[in-house]
């Protein structure tokens, strides 16, 4: 009945964690749900009043521009060049996304031919895995390892999958490791794609969830990057905006014009009124995003002191709201914390091979919850 293709999807993982979650709640079970990473903090008030007054217009009722209205790319391009100081042409260098997981679902589709490699983090986003596999790609998964970082050792990539290659997705700040791009590690990935000939994709969705003064990089900074790729980003973690489906790809427009020839196919852009409204939060008061971040960094403060007091060696996250957590087998401890505690916690081989070892929590819960979750943890004796 189904495509042959439909045999090589794994089941999302989100997807079924939330039917393990669903089946502990008819139980009676009172879920603690750190597992998705779905903030749970509101849209600012001001951002969902511009949404509002725009949904009144009858102006934004009809099909958008595929590309994004002019105005909300200007926002994107302001808005990269004061965060980052990165100069982008609104009109070929920037394109309006339905959240950043619209632009890597299928920006394989315009590069990749049957059987090319896609070099991909492991663990990793697990939509890198499946927009390459609907393009009928091969995945090469590249390590991340805690002995290095967790950055991929590029020199370790075989020279005939390099050879094969045509696109490299990276992400820093790294979902789901939490890991921070090291000085000169971008250079390294730039001089990589101009030797060989490969599309970078930098997925910079978490650049704005970041704690002791930490300020994330953009790819497109490095001298170069320009040339060889392209940023995605989204307005999901940064203005807590994850439901309304709102993002952007920057960079080199010949990329990009792939990417939207792919889109104008299968979508028909973002509603008018919410590319009004990410206007609003990209050009206006970023307290906001401030405001969340202290929030974050109390919960991962409280989180990180109470699985040390219960013995885990866990580093603490300088960027995102995951903490990364290393265990014997990340299968049983998830499903024993569902089972025993109602804890919902991602079992890290959902993102790759080499998430084997370790669990993600998501700091998308208060911290009353946050240390009930600690105390039910305590009670397991872990």
């Amino acid at each position: 009945m189904y495509a042959a293709r439909m045999s090589n999807l794994p089941p999302y993982l989100f997807a079924r964690i939330d039917e393990m979650k669903a089946e502990q709640q008819k139980k009676g079970t009172d879920i603690i749900d750190l597992g998705v990473g779905d903030p749970d903090l509101p849209t600012p008030a001001h951002i969902v009043a511009s949404l509002c007054e725009a949904a009144k217009n009858p102006d934004n009722h009809h099909y958008p521009s595929y590309a994004g209205m002019p105005e909300y790319r200007s926002a994107v391009a302001e808005w990269y060049k004061k965060r980052f100081g990165v100069s982008l042409d609104a009109g070929k260098e920037v394109i309006a996304l339905m959240g950043s997981k619209d632009g890597i679902a299928h920006i394989a589709e315009a590069f990749v031919n049957p059987g090319d490699y896609v070099l991909a983090p492991s663990p990793g986003y697990p939509v890198y895995r499946t927009g390459t596999l609907f393009a009928e790609g091969r995945v090469h998964e590249m390590p991340l390892t805690a002995q290095n970082n967790f950055i991929p050792l590029l020199e370790k990539i075989s020279k005939k999958v390099v050879k094969a290659a045509k696109l490299m997705f990276i992400n820093y700040p790294n979902n789901p490791t939490a890991a921070i791009a090291p000085d000169g590690f971008y250079r390294e990935v730039v001089d990589f794609a101009c030797e060989h000939e490969i599309v970078i994709v930098s997925d910079n969705a978490y650049s704005e969830i970041a704690y002791d003064g930490y300020r994330a990089p953009s790819f497109l900074e490095t001298k170069g990057a320009h040339e060889v790729g392209i940023e995605m980003h989204s307005l999901s973690k940064t203005y807590n905006m994850t439901g309304w489906r709102i993002g952007m790809a920057v960079g080199n427009a010949e990329i990009l014009a792939g990417l939207g020839r792919i889109k104008t196919n299968v979508d028909s852009g973002v509603f008018n009124a919410v590319q009004q409204a990410a206007i609003t939060a990209l050009r206006g008061s970023q307290d906001c995003v401030k405001d969340a971040c202290a929030i974050y960094q109390e919960r991962r403060d409280v989180l990180i002191t109470g699985l040390r007091s219960l013995g885990f060696d866990v580093p603490s996250p300088k960027a995102t709201f995951y903490v990364w957590l290393p265990v014997h087998d990340c299968m049983a401890f998830s499903a024993k914390l569902l089972s025993e505690a109602g804890i919902v916690a991602t079992p890290g081989v959902g993102f790759g091979s080499s998430g084997e070892g370790y669990v993600r929590f998501a700091l998308t819960r208060p911290v009353a919850r946050i240390r009930e979750a600690i105390e039910r943890m305590r009670r397991l004796n872990l």
